[in-house]
């Protein structure tokens, strides 16, 4: 059955259950705005599947009007795969917490985006272990101090986009919690995206790492620490747009337009759909501080997804051997015998 283009609203992707997070969650806008996303996606939700691990943001399945599947610690990814393959009509999205998705889940997370697998990963990232009380996940920052790290931590942390780009990925995407305009463009992108996609939102727990994203994501400070990178603009941003990025060697620089000499011709423009991923990545790797955080779609290039190369394998092989189904092939090929 192919997915049925129609129009819904998002309350058609909600039910009815009491949605069970802290007053002031981020989690509580991202599914606000993924019930709009799938609304103006056009995908009808008996069409629609959403799993998840283990983590607080792992609930998100039981808030959605669609097929659901809470699944076991870390796995979300491997299930997820399973879905897509057998169902490939199917749209699939994945909910990952940092801790669910990057630690024990890290293993199915690079090989998901490595085979190219349709799937529309969200990896929800708070640098914390939220459901099971304030312990430092993979994403923790060096030196935070936790209740598993009281002293604080002594390990550097992954990066999302470095796996990401390390298991040779085709679309990374970033937002944060607050912003919903942008929550709702890249995961619209997303979801229209053929192949892997992972969207990394920058989410707050409000009891167990409060505020850890608030030198980016305040208002005062937003303009001048985040970059908004759209495809085929220039990269732009500060207050009135009067900073932007430009080439310094093989690395990137920050200028403020018309002082140092730099114009507007100087600054780079935003090019998401080359396959060469090397200013891709660079760009995916800024933190904010020296560098602006880059939010908006950052990378997003076709290629052959898993799924269909797997489908489109089978009814080779079915073409070629003449088999109907299971049965038919076991009955024509001599590697059977007859137990007596």
């Amino acid at each position: 059955m192919e997915n049925e283009k129609c129009i819904f609203a998002p309350g058609d992707f909600k039910n009815e259950q009491s949605v069970r997070w802290c007053p002031g969650c981020g989690d509580h806008a991202i599914l606000n705005v993924l019930h709009k996303a799938m609304a103006r996606l056009g995908v009808a939700p008996r069409n629609t599947v959403v799993v998840s691990g283990i983590g607080c943001s792992s609930r998100l399945p039981y808030y959605m009007n669609t097929y659901g599947m809470h699944t076991i610690h870390g796995r979300a990814a491997a299930i997820a795969t399973g879905v897509k393959t057998a169902r490939p009509d199917l749209t699939v999205w994945q909910i990952s917490g940092d801790g669910d998705g990057l630690a024990i889940g890290g293993n199915h997370f690079i090989h998901a985006i490595r085979r190219n697998i349709d799937l529309n990963i969200l990896l929800f990232n708070n640098k914390i272990y939220g459901l099971t009380k304030g312990q430092y996940s993979p994403t923790s920052d060096r030196g935070a101090v936790t209740k598993s790290s009281p002293y604080g931590t002594t390990e550097d942390p992954f990066i999302p986009a470095e796996l990401c780009f390390g298991a040779r990925g085709n679309f990374f995407a970033r937002s944060f919690d607050v912003s919903l305009d942008t929550n709702l463009e890249v995961l619209e992108a997303a979801a229209r995206h053929k192949g892997a996609s992972v969207v990394e939102i920058m989410q707050n727990c409000v009891i167990f790492n409060n505020r850890v994203h608030a030198y980016m994501t305040d208002k005062e400070l937003r303009e001048d620490h985040t970059i908004h990178l759209r495809h085929g603009e220039k990269m732009l941003f500060g207050k009135d747009n009067t900073k932007g990025l430009v080439q310094d060697g093989f690395g990137l620089k920050a200028v403020t337009i018309g002082e140092d000499g730099y114009t507007i011709d100087d600054v780079l423009v935003h090019d998401a759909h080359n396959p060469v991923n090397f200013l891709q990545q660079q760009l995916a790797m800024m933190d904010g501080h020296d560098l602006p955080l880059a939010i908006g779609v950052i990378r997003d290039v076709e290629a052959p997804t898993y799924e269909t190369e797997v489908e489109n394998q089978v009814n080779e092989v079915k073409a070629r051997k003449g088999f109907a189904d299971l049965r038919d092939m076991i009955m024509k090929t001599s590697e059977t015998w007859e137990v007596k």
